[in-house]
């Protein structure tokens, strides 16, 4: 309607390579100077946030900057491949204080793949520890600048040039390498501590590469704090956090049931592994990691010598959620500017009226108790003036003016 194209008008958003730029045109000026004062941060992290940007004085449309992979931002991929980042952030026209003139936007980026998302090398200092990963190899990308940020192939990198089997080899895409959450049947989106989760990482069905999930840990996207859960054998550090991974027949998809864990400080958690290609045919593909020894047995660092000098890929993959306290809502956040909590059947009052409410129901009540002494006091006076009266004039009375002797 009138309001949704006010809205569409006066909200812009452009969806970057690692991040999504929101131009606002209509935020609230101060009525002083004309200018904006005041800040602009994601749901839930107003409160010393390196994620919150402050504008002061500020003339012309504000431009805020928000990282696809933290600060709250969460990805969803969708049903034909592609991949949805979401966030909401908050307007406040104060520089200190939460006022009911504060604007929630819900934002929402589509791109058609995770590699389109974080392709570019000019990422902001918020997202730059997320952006700077690993990508499969492309026939198509003819810089060598960036083929050092990309997986290798099949053929060594001294005999790429010259054969033409090893074009042929270099030119065979990489399978899509998908990280999901799952609470249940659903994809977990808020849920609380304890709640168990599945971590599922697959790659697309194919008959040449199967999967190791190694390095996997943990971020608060805000830059402050990690912890690594899974080492570079695919081990897992802290089998009462994150357990070993499982399996299937195929190789092509690995999963691991947890219970729901955060920081303590902020909701948001993300996911990050390290997704280690490997050729089906190769029969170390189908082993699982020895996780118990502390030291590598030779086998596997020769395996791992064998991967440096040529393996399919390193992927990454990545994935977030929300993780509430026990006792908080799901829907309940300090920061919501969209609706207040209202309870049912509730009656509200304005201070003046209950002022004055307060003050007639005195009044009343002293006008009460002052009726009540005075009833009490006539009583009293009444009963008195009886009592005399009756004293006067009880008992028998003799007149000896009368009186006749015989």
């Amino acid at each position: 309607s009138s309001s949704k194209s006010e809205v569409e008008s006066t909200v812009r958003i452009q969806c970057l390579s690692g991040s999504m730029l929101i131009t606002i045109k209509d935020a609230p000026l101060n009525n002083e100077n004309g200018l904006f004062s005041g800040m602009i941060y994601p749901k839930g992290l107003s409160k010393n946030s390196t994620c919150l940007s402050e504008y002061r004085d500020h003339d012309g449309p504000l431009r805020y900057k928000l990282p696809l992979r933290s600060c709250n931002t969460m990805p969803q991929e969708t049903d034909d491949g592609g991949i949805e980042f979401f966030n909401t952030i908050v307007l406040q026209p104060h520089l200190k204080l939460v006022t009911d003139l504060g604007r929630g936007y819900h934002v929402r980026c589509r791109y058609r793949s995770r590699e389109a998302a974080t392709s570019s090398h000019q990422h902001s200092p918020l997202d730059i520890n997320w952006a700077e990963s690993p990508q499969p190899f492309r026939s198509d990308d003819g810089s060598p600048a960036t083929r050092r940020d990309h997986g290798r192939s099949l053929a060594d990198s001294n005999d790429i040039v010259g054969t033409s089997t090893n074009e042929v080899i270099r030119d065979v895409r990489m399978p899509g390498c998908h990280m999901k959450i799952y609470a249940g049947e659903k994809i977990a989106e808020n849920v609380k501590i304890g709640d168990p989760l599945t971590l599922v990482v697959n790659i697309d069905e194919q008959n040449l590469y199967g999967l190791h999930v190694t390095d996997c840990l943990v971020r608060d996207g805000l830059g402050w704090g990690e912890q690594k859960l899974v080492n570079e054998d695919g081990c897992p550090l802290d089998g009462e956090i994150l357990g070993p991974f499982e399996y299937s027949e195929d190789r092509t998809a690995a999963r691991v049931t947890f219970p729901a864990h955060k920081f303590p400080y902020t909701a948001s958690v993300y996911y990050q592994c390290n997704v280690r290609l490997c050729a089906r045919q190769d029969p170390d593909c189908h082993k699982e990691p020895t996780c118990p020894m502390k030291k590598r047995p030779k086998r596997q660092a020769a395996g791992k010598d064998k991967e440096d000098e040529g393996s399919p890929a390193t992927i990454e993959v990545y994935s977030g959620l929300y993780v509430n306290e026990n006792a908080d809502v799901v829907e309940g956040d300090d920061d919501s500017v969209s609706k207040e909590k209202a309870i049912e059947d509730a009656l509200c009052v304005s201070q003046r009226h209950f002022a004055i409410a307060i003050a007639v129901a005195g009044l009343i009540l002293m006008l009460a108790v002052v009726a009540a002494v005075l009833c009490i006091m006539a009583r009293r006076r009444g009963k008195t003036v009886s009592n005399s009266g009756s004293s006067i004039y009880s008992g028998p009375y003799t007149n000896t003016a009368f009186s006749h002797s015989s």
